[in-house]
């Protein structure tokens, strides 16, 4: 008996804390788990073909993200997009990131410019589209996680960035509008990480 009231006990709060979400949140928790799994593979596609250090370690940051978002999955009931395609590189639920995939790890074999190209515009859709996520989510949780998401794509941009400039290319947003672009670029916060780790800033706790 005491079995089966615990089992009760988790499903009926796991019911909860998936009705406690609204469809915007639901769909963004959705859709940024696998934007991040897309940046990962984008990385690691790209770093097959020119073996550089910042897609590797961005590679490494994203598959963090991808956990963060996973815990938001787990903690709210959802079902999962990247574990119903058996976690399959260049696989996706989003038609539409299926699309920047291919789109990106096809240019990104051109030349290593293009490459980091690539990886700069991965990271200006990223930073978009989790503001967006964040402007229509109240949960408190998830806003953190994407504050914290964004903080890190942004270090990545910086990253990409850098590398570009290295080869003599100053990169110009094809996403993004100049003047965020440029607020970005010259922030303090990516200083110190010339190897593009993209390490930054302190994960969220989720309770």
């Amino acid at each position: 008996m005491k079995k089966i009231l615990f089992i009760l006990a988790v499903m009926f709060s796991a019911l909860v804390n998936a009705q406690t979400l609204s469809e915007n949140e639901k769909a963004g928790i959705l859709l940024m788990r696998e934007e991040e799994k897309m940046a990962r593979d984008v990385y690691q596609t790209l770093n097959e073909k020119w073996d550089q250090m910042p897609f590797v370690h961005i590679s490494e940051s994203e598959i963090n993200h991808m956990a963060q978002m996973k815990l938001l999955i787990d903690k709210y009931n959802l079902k999962d997009p990247v574990e119903m395609n058996g976690d399959k590189r260049g696989v996706y639920e989003n038609q539409l990131l299926k699309k920047l995939y291919d789109e990106l790890t096809l240019s990104g074999n051109s030349s290593l410019e293009a490459a980091f190209r690539a990886g700069a515009k991965v990271e200006e859709v990223d930073i978009r589209d989790l503001k967006e996520a964040m402007a229509r989510a109240n949960n408190e949780e998830i806003k953190s996680t994407y504050t914290y998401l964004v903080r890190a794509s942004e270090n990545h941009l910086r990253a990409f960035v850098r590398n570009l400039k290295r080869l003599g290319v100053d990169y110009t947003p094809v996403v993004m509008g100049k003047a965020e672009f440029d607020a970005i670029i010259s922030s303090d916060q990516g200083k110190g990480m010339g190897r593009g780790k993209g390490q930054c800033c302190e994960k969220p706790s989720l309770n």
